[in-house]
């Protein structure tokens, strides 16, 4: 038998059993797997987001890739409360999710992050929320997409008050609701633009990338607690509804679908995975996880 089928560490356990590694013996065997036995092993993963029920509190959880989180997140048997700027939206997506999951623990709270009272906003929302175990931004708005000459220090701002302000100072004010330690976790949303720029893209791109430097290092401020950011390609949401007509889209997922190498374009069920995974995972801080149909290969 070969030694390297063991790992750095069952070396080093056995290395103090003083056995010599370079004439392997059944003994030897023996001492690693008894050194092996004493050591406690974590439960092994499950469907479930954990082993209670946990409340994950999803921004942006009405529509598109937020939609999809709350309902991976409640198959996965956790409590759920969705967010979103308009009450009708709230009900309506409350309604549904009823409907698809009965016996759900699902809530919905109006919450506007373009208002300037965002902050007094957000701690009536998490007032009402109280303790919850996974922040998930989703949240965003229009892209401001314009050449670089009709950039103004207004149209600059506006562009990042929902995508970009609004998730720091929700990780900011949340933290101090989530549980403490690393089960529970915030994830924010990017995207692959400031990795892949576009023409007229500048406004947004920038905040695009903050995200990511901000997701990496509100894991070392709020350490125990998680902190990832999930990195979307074009993916096809309601979000484009505001920006070009139902043909427009599907040329553009058509021409994306073509040049990607999965030959398709992401539905939002899909890249929701992605930010599951991160909540399951109490071993990932200050990960940026890209789901883009391998566009950034080609």
């Amino acid at each position: 038998m070969s030694v390297n089928i063991f790992s750095y560490s069952a070396i080093n356990l056995a290395n103090h059993t003083s056995l010599n590694f370079s004439s392997p013996r059944p003994e030897l065997v023996v001492a690693i797997i008894k050194l092996l036995g004493q050591i406690r092993c974590p439960p092994a993963a499950t469907t479930t987001i954990n082993s209670r029920a946990k409340h994950v509190l999803i921004f942006g959880g009405t529509s598109g890739i937020g939609l999809g989180v709350a309902k991976l997140s409640l198959a996965a048997s956790a409590k759920v409360t969705v967010s979103s700027s308009s009450s009708k939206r709230i009900e309506s997506t409350v309604q549904d999710l009823k409907s698809e999951f009965p016996n759900a623990q699902l809530q919905g709270h109006v919450c506007d992050l373009s208002k300037d009272t965002i902050e007094e906003d957000l701690e009536a929302l998490f007032q009402k929320t109280n303790q919850v175990d996974h922040i998930v931004f989703t949240a965003t708005d229009a892209p401001a997409i314009m050449p670089v000459q009709e950039i103004t220090r207004e149209k600059l701002i506006a562009a990042g008050q929902v995508r970009f302000f609004a998730a720091v100072l929700v990780a900011k004010i949340g933290s101090r609701y989530l549980s403490p330690g690393p089960d529970s976790s915030i994830t924010l949303t990017t995207g692959t633009n400031w990795e892949h720029p576009m023409p007229n893209w500048t406004a947004v791109a920038g905040y695009l990338g903050g995200t990511c430097s901000v997701a990496r290092n509100l894991a070392v401020d709020l350490k125990p607690i998680r902190v990832n950011a999930v990195s979307p390609g074009l993916v096809k949401t309601p979000l484009w509804n505001n920006l070009m007509s139902e043909e427009e889209q599907e040329k553009i997922c058509q021409f994306s679908a073509a040049k990607n190498p999965t030959g398709r374009v992401a539905q939002p069920e899909e890249v929701a995975e992605a930010y599951l995974y991160l909540m399951k995972d109490t071993n990932i801080t200050g990960r940026i996880v890209s789901t883009d149909s391998g566009a950034l290969l080609v």
